[in-house]
Parts: C-alpha cells; sequence; structure tokens
C-alpha cells in the first residue's frame, strides 16, 4: 500500500512544492518511488494553476531539483486522499486543522518542523521566502532537505512495520 504526502503552504508556490520535490527525489534515489503517492497544496488559492516562484525556481535549479508542478488549493477531500499532511508553519497548520471535516483528521496533520534536526533550535517553522532576498529560498531548501530526510526516514519505519 503506498503512503500518500501532501506538503502544505500559503500559496502553494514556493515552500510546498519545493518539499514535494526534495520528498519525490529522496524517494526515488532510495527506489521506493513506488510506494508514494506526493503533492504539495495551499491554504491560499490565489496563485492556483500556477507554477513556483521564479525565485524559488530558479533556486531548486541551483541545487539541481525541476520544479514543474502547478499550485493547487488544499482541498477537504485531501484528507481522504492523503495519509499524512505536513505543513510548514503553524497559521498553515491552524487552516488545514480548521478544515478537518471530523476530529480525526486532525491527527493525518503534521508540522514540517517536527523533522528538523539541525535547525530545530533556530526555527520552529519553514519561513516562507517570498517575502525574503536570495538567500531565504536557499535557506528553505536547506531546511527541507534536512527535514524531508526525517520524513523518509519515519516513513521507511512504518513501511518496514507494515511488512
Amino acid at each position: 500500500m503506498k503512503q500518500r504526502i501532501l506538503f502544505v503552504c500559503l500559496g502553494n508556490i514556493c515552500r510546498s512544492p519545493m518539499a514535494e520535490e526534495v520528498f519525490r527525489q529522496k524517494v526515488f534515489a532510495k527506489g521506493l518511488a513506488e510506494q508514494f503517492e506526493i503533492d504539495s497544496a495551499g491554504t491560499y488559492s490565489g496563485h492556483a494553476g500556477e507554477l513556483a516562484d521564479p525565485r524559488m525556481r530558479e533556486a531548486a535549479h541551483c541545487r539541481g531539483y525541476c520544479l514543474t508542478h502547478r499550485s493547487r488549493p488544499f482541498r477537504v477531500s485531501d484528507f481522504d486522499d492523503f495519509d499524512r499532511i505536513v505543513v510548514m508553519d503553524d497559521s498553515n497548520y491552524e487552516r488545514v486543522c480548521r478544515l478537518a471535516p471530523v476530529r480525526a483528521h486532525i491527527n493525518k496533520v503534521y508540522r514540517m518542523r517536527d523533522y528538523f534536526t539541525t535547525y530545530r533550535t533556530a526555527y520552529d517553522y519553514v519561513p516562507d521566502p517570498y517575502y525574503e532576498g536570495r538567500e531565504g529560498f536557499y535557506l528553505v531548501i536547506n531546511m527541507l532537505e534536512e527535514a524531508c530526510e526525517e520524513l523518509l526516514n519515519e516513513c521507511c519505519e512504518e513501511i518496514g512495520d507494515r511488512k
């Protein structure tokens, strides 16, 4: 059975599409692509259908990633369609949880900060680089690479437990 992971940020044009691609590449590198379904969404629908922010695409390209995801809003049906919903900050967490049709769905919502290792002491969220300079985009990629590695390790443990 596939593990279905959804990454969520505000507009789905910076952090969550980057997290989606970082996680996808890590899954692919471990030969686990057939065991995962990966997507991303935003709590704000104003960018629906758009590619990721050009600054994020540029930073991603410099780090060997290609962002082709088109923004989409978070849907209530995502609670049924995904096993784990990973949000970038507390605002996203609150917005997603408010949309949960039943309380049990809130148990599917995780914060990306829960997977930080070296960034744990300095950050309790993934900052939105949209309002930052170039360095902000690279910081976010660094944070997501670290957190996605930890998330994948946790998912692999769960896969092992199911066998």
